[in-house]
C-alpha cells in the first residue's frame, strides 16, 4: 500500500510534578524538605530515514505519542524524564500544522464548507533531517526548592506543564531530478525501465502505474540523475478527476519536467492536443509549476503515422525541444541521455 498523505495525533509528553517530602532519618529530627523535582516529558520529533518511501506506518497508528516525565521524589530525586518519541519519514515529507486538536475534528474540518486551514511548518528532504514536532513539559520543582530561612518547612511545589499536542499532516512529495508527465498508455513506465535499473509495471490499460515510480539514470564520470514516472494524468487532473493530486504533487520537486506523448497516436489520441491538455493541467493545478524548464519525449516513433505526426507537432510547436525515441525499441534514447546528462545531472554536481 503505497501512503503519500495523512493526518497524524501528536502528542509531547508531561511534565511529572515535583514532590513534597521531608527528611525523616534516626537522629535528624528536623530534616527539612526533600521533594525532589519531576521529570521532563518526552518531545515528538520527526527524523528523515532513506530507507522508508511511503507514510504507511502512520495508516495504522497515526499518533506519535512521547511519554511523560516521572514525579519526584524523596532525598531530592528528580524524576525519570520521559522518553522521547521519534517518528521516521521518508525524503521529501512537507509537515503541515492544523487547528485541529484531534485527527475526527480534523476530518469534520475538512468535510465543512470552510475546510481545514494548513500551515507548512517544515520540508524534510535530506537523509537524517530532524524537526521538533511538539516539546515536553517541564517537570515542576519539588518542595525543597521552596525552603528560605524563614520557611523551613514548605509545603509549596509545584505542578509539571502539559506537552505539546496537535494534528498534523504529512505529505510526501517524491524526489526527482526530473518528472514524466503523459497520459495513460503514453509509454512513461516503459522508458523509465530503459533508462534505468527500475522495473516499474508495464501493460496496455490505463493506470498500469498506480503510485510515483523512481528511477536512477547513470552516465560517465560518476554523474547520475533519477528520474519520476508519475502515473498517467486525465483531462480534469486539477480538479482531481482520475488520481488527479495524488500523482501532481510528486512533480513539484524536479528539475526539468518531461512531456511523453505517444506521437504515432496509437491510443486514438491527438499528439498536439495532448500537449495542449497536459500543459494546461499543470498551468491549473500550480502556475509556478508552469514555468518549470520542459521537453517533449515524442514517443513510439516506430509505429506508423508517428513520421507525420511529428512534423505536424513540430509545425505547430517550433520552439519546443523534441527529442524523437521509441521506447520499446531503444531508437533515440542515447540522445534523450545526453540531454539529461546536460541539464540535469552536470547542473547538479556545481
Amino acid at each position: 500500500m503505497f501512503i503519500d498523505h495523512i493526518r497524524i495525533l501528536v502528542k509531547a509528553g508531561d511534565g511529572g510534578d515535583g514532590a513534597v517530602s521531608w527528611r525523616r532519618e534516626k537522629f535528624v529530627p528536623r530534616g527539612g524538605p526533600d521533594g525532589g523535582d519531576g521529570g521532563n516529558g518526552g518531545r515528538v520529533t520527526l527524523v528523515v530515514d532513506n530507507s522508508t518511501d511511503t507514510l504507511r506506518q502512520y495508516h495504522y497508528d497515526p499518533k506519535l505519542i512521547a511519554e511523560d516525565g516521572k514525579p519526584g521524589g524523596k532525598h531530592k530525586k528528580t524524576g525519570k524524564s520521559g522518553k522521547h518519541k521519534i517518528g521516521k519519514v521518508p525524503p521529501g515529507t512537507v509537515v503541515y500544522k492544523t487547528t485541529a486538536q484531534s485527527v475526527n475534528e480534523a476530518v469534520e474540518m475538512e468535510r465543512s464548507d470552510d475546510g481545514i486551514d494548513l500551515e507548512p511548518i517544515a520540508d524534510l528532504v535530506e537523509e537524517g533531517d530532524t524537526f521538533v514536532l511538539c516539546d515536553g513539559g517541564i517537570g515542576g520543582e519539588g518542595n525543597f526548592k521552596f525552603r528560605t530561612p524563614t520557611n523551613q518547612t514548605p509545603t509549596e511545589h509545584t505542578l509539571g506543564t502539559p506537552g505539546e499536542e496537535g494534528v498534523y499532516y504529512l505529505e510526501l512529495r517524491r524526489i526527482a531530478d526530473a518528472g514524466l508527465v503523459g497520459f495513460p498508455n503514453a509509454g512513461k513506465s516503459t522508458l523509465l525501465g530503459a533508462l534505468s535499473e527500475a522495473k516499474p509495471k508495464v501493460g496496455s490499460y490505463p493506470f498500469t502505474t498506480l503510485q510515483p515510480m523512481i528511477g536512477v539514470v547513470e552516465f560517465g564520470g560518476f554523474r547520475r540523475c533519477t528520474i519520476a514516472d508519475i502515473p498517467g494524468l486525465i483531462e480534469g487532473a486539477h480538479e482531481n478527476r482520475g488520481l488527479g493530486h495524488e500523482f501532481l504533487r510528486h512533480i513539484t520537486r524536479c528539475r526539468v519536467l518531461l512531456f511523453v506523448v505517444d506521437m504515432a497516436g496509437s491510443e486514438g489520441r491527438d499528439p498536439i492536443s495532448d500537449l495542449q491538455i497536459l500543459r494546461t493541467e499543470i498551468k491549473e493545478y500550480d502556475e509556478d509549476l508552469a514555468k518549470f524548464p520542459w521537453k517533449v519525449i515524442a514517443n513510439k516513433m516506430d509505429l506508423e503515422g508517428s513520421e507525420d505526426n511529428l512534423k505536424a507537432f513540430k509545425i505547430r510547436f517550433p520552439k519546443v525541444d523534441i527529442i524523437s525515441i521509441s521506447a520499446d525499441t531503444g531508437q533515440g534514447l542515447d540522445d534523450l541521455r545526453v540531454m539529461l546528462d546536460s541539464e540535469v545531472s552536470q547542473k547538479t554536481q556545481k
